[in-house]
């Protein structure tokens, strides 16, 4: 069966090793989970996957290979599906607790009984005696006792159900999918680079402990100031035109790194980089700030990023005049070229799927001016863009 379930991981994309299969089979013969669907789906994950983003995969497995645990003759087999986990189950129980079994007739008995109250009940039960339900004392149900019973449903109050895989809490981590704000973040941190600075607010429990121990025991408090991402970070976002169905991502971005990088500028262009660029939309044509003066202000380790689709015509990279919102002296090429001999680390994020880039010549002009650092905004994208910015 865990061969199967190996095999059908590997065929969802999963990328699963053989170590990993059996670290899963090692764990199961030490009992680390016994006798739950939850805990050897939690468990199993957690020996299979190595990275969240293929929790979505994991999940769409796990479902297929176990749905036929859905029907109640299909769990119990699960469970005890033949004489020797019947003896393992046993092994379990105290000899208190296998007397009290035998008492109802023995475990054979029991779970007799307790399908044969299934088929008679119509209805929820709450509390009594004899139906399958919560907080009574049947021997069957959940959250109420009997000394020889049958849990039914999660493991106690306020527990999840056991298909938890059917839920797919993380169906929006896949890196072949658009993000959302929750995801950009996690891609982001990729790009870190701690540092300490401001107040010394923070406890040092190292130095706290190392220091008192040579003060003779006598406490000695240490402090230290409290660790930031120290990475610098410029956005230019590309705004309008054919931009402007990807409004919604860039705005998930832009908040996602708002909170990501401490150090953190913004500006906006339209289709591609001339002498200017704003940080109001509202006022561009008035309120414009200097290619230049930017370059200036801004060091030379700020990692710089562009969010644009790159679409438009050659004519406006290439060719002084090209803009279609002004008359640009120099080309946008001769502009990228000079951000470029500025700071070390260029890339470009692309909404658009990267299967299409070859259509619009653009992309192309533009993935040479970045040297080929051209990413598409996906969690694989910006995992790749954060993971070459941060060499």
């Amino acid at each position: 069966m865990l061969v199967n379930f190996f095999q059908g991981l590997r065929d969802a994309g999963v990328p699963v090793t053989t170590r990993e299969l059996l670290d899963l089979i090692e764990g199961l013969q030490r009992h680390v989970v016994f006798g739950s669907v939850d805990d050897f789906y939690y468990f199993s994950r957690a020996c299979m996957v190595k990275d969240e983003k293929y929790f979505d995969r994991f999940d769409r497995a796990f479902g297929l290979h176990f749905k036929n645990l859905e029907a109640l003759d299909d769990v119990i087999e699960a469970l005890i599906p033949d004489d020797w986990l019947r003896t393992e189950f046993l092994k379990q129980l105290s000899e208190e607790e296998k007397a009290k079994i035998e008492s109802l007739g023995g475990l054979e008995k029991l779970i007799e009984e307790f399908k044969k109250r299934l088929e008679e009940q119509k209805k929820r039960h709450q509390g009594g005696s004899k139906w399958i339900g919560t907080g009574g004392t049947s021997p069957f149900g959940q959250e109420g006792y009997h000394p020889e019973g049958i849990r039914v449903g999660p493991n106690g109050r306020n527990q999840r159900a056991v298909k938890v895989w059917d839920r797919r809490d993380f169906k929006n981590l896949d890196d072949s999918v658009e993000l959302g704000t929750r995801n950009i973040k996690v891609a982001l941190r990729r790009l870190r680079k701690f540092a300490r600075t401001g107040a010394a607010d923070e406890l040092d429990l190292d130095d706290t402990i190392h220091s008192t121990a040579r003060n003779a025991g006598l406490l000695d408090i240490k402090m230290v100031p409290e660790r930031h991402n120290a990475v610098k970070v410029l956005l230019f976002f590309d705004v309008g035109g054919s931009m402007d169905p990807h409004v919604k991502v860039c705005e998930e971005l832009f908040s996602a790194a708002r909170t990501e990088f401490k150090h953190m500028e913004y500006f906006y262009f339209h289709n591609f980089i001339y002498e200017s660029v704003w940080k109001n939309n509202i006022r561009r044509h008035n309120e414009r700030t200097q290619l230049l003066d930017v370059m200036h202000k801004y060091s030379h380790d700020y990692k710089v990023i562009f969010i644009g689709d790159a679409s438009m015509s050659p004519y406006e990279i290439l060719q002084p005049g090209g803009s279609v919102e002004h008359w640009n002296q120099e080309a946008g090429a001769v502009w990228m070229t000079r951000l470029r001999e500025v700071y070390d680390k260029v890339a470009w994020i692309n909404p658009v799927p990267r299967d299409e880039w070859h259509y619009t010549q653009s992309v192309g002009v533009v993935r040479e001016l970045v040297e080929e650092h051209m990413y598409p905004l996906t969690l694989k994208g910006l995992e790749d863009a954060m993971g070459y910015l941060s060499k």
